[in-house]
């Protein structure tokens, strides 16, 4: 019995010995850290309204919804948060998960009956590429945004075919080809799976997301997944397409038919969310340009670091190491800052990833900044 522990032991010095190991740390309400780590990016986990709508749910429901929707029922904050996002997304229909991720493995492993192969972007998120490795589907790896290396392998492939890409990368914050990419799909009867967790609430109008922005709403071969946690400040994931996929989730999908719903107090939390997020332009407006700010500063200081297309910037560090220490450093002058390394990061580097907060006060946002430098290996 002791041995697989001893195994688990020289795995965990391995880890060690490349700066690889992970450590949790406490968090406590109220601290004075500023958030440039996490993923709130238009300050909305903590708006009076958001928050106002958790708590009326909360006490009309109490904490859990207690069930799965199969078995309790679907209650009316449930429903009218999947109609809200539908409409938000231009798609015709949405159904709510508990959680981003569990929204992609569904997603990944429903249109695999109908798909003889499966084309993921070699950045795509974790989510996806655990979707893919249970779907039982041939997979093939792309080039990352590249739609003539999509178009090849859908080429050599005769029959269907589901293509996978996030809209904005969650690790180097970049773009996908999104127009580019549905042209490859839609001239070969592929379907194509956008995860826009990183865009929606950020890009398009009013921040419907980053297949609105390129002009994909609504397409009957694309399919949108999103999470809730990010720009919406809540928890949870969506997916949005045409009404006969997500019947066919409901019926088939096993992270929906199986899990807990999530607690309906969150989910009109998050339906206040999408309402303030609406009409959130100038918070949309602070965040490009804090966005804009922080590349350029860090590119003054030797860092190349690209405009982020959204809320995620990539500052390259030496190494794991390094990159460790110029994130504690920063924590430690109350500045919370993601660390990326191997495996989280697809090129194998190890990098800062700066998420622009506009719920930050601009004050307490300039002097982060200044930490950031100030800390940098």
């Amino acid at each position: 019995m002791a041995d697989w522990l001893e195994e688990i032991g020289r795995l965990a010095r391995e880890r060690a010995k490349a700066g690889l190991t992970r450590q949790l740390r406490p968090r406590s309400a109220g601290g004075a850290v500023v958030d440039l780590a996490g993923n709130d990016y238009l300050g909305l986990s903590d708006h009076p309204r958001v928050v106002d709508g958790a708590r009326q749910a909360l006490a009309a429901y109490g904490l859990g919804a207690t069930g799965s929707r199969l078995v309790r029922g679907s209650t009316d904050a449930h429903t009218a948060l999947e109609d809200a996002l539908a409409g938000w997304l231009g798609a015709e229909a949405a159904l709510v998960f508990s959680s981003g991720y569990l929204a992609n493995l569904a997603v990944v492993r429903a249109v695999a009956p109908v798909c003889d192969l499966i084309v993921s972007d070699a950045y795509n998120h974790a989510s996806l590429i655990d979707g893919c490795r249970i779907a039982g589907t041939p997979v093939r790896v792309a080039p990352h945004n590249d739609p003539a290396a999509v178009a090849a392998l859908l080429d050599a492939h005769p029959g269907r075919a589901a293509v996978i890409t996030e809209s904005v990368f969650s690790v180097d914050g970049d773009l996908a080809p999104l127009t580019a990419l549905h042209a490859v799909t839609s001239a070969r009867g592929a379907l194509l799976i956008v995860d826009d967790a990183h865009a929606l609430g950020l890009l398009g109008p009013h921040g419907s997301g980053g297949v609105t922005a390129a002009g994909l709403a609504g397409q009957p071969d694309v399919i949108i997944t999103a999470t809730l946690s990010k720009a919406l400040g809540g928890a949870g994931g969506v997916v949005a397409g045409p009404a006969a996929f997500i019947g066919h989730l409901v019926d088939t999908g096993r992270t929906f038919i199986y899990d807990t719903a999530p607690p309906p107090a969150v989910v009109a939390g998050v339906l206040a969310a999408v309402e303030v997020a609406q009409a959130a332009d100038d918070r949309r407006a602070v965040l490009f340009r804090r966005g804009k700010l922080i590349a350029a500063r860090m590119r003054d200081a030797g860092f190349p670091t690209r405009d982020p297309a959204a809320g995620v910037l990539s500052v390259p560090a030496p190494g794991p190491e390094a990159a460790v220490a110029w994130a504690a450093n920063c924590r430690d002058r109350g500045v919370a800052v993601g660390c990326f390394r191997p495996p989280s990061t697809p090129d194998g580097s190890s990098r800062l990833r700066l998420t622009v907060n506009a719920g930050v006060a601009e004050e307490a946002f300039a002097r982060a900044l200044t930490v950031i430098l100030e800390c940098a290996p």
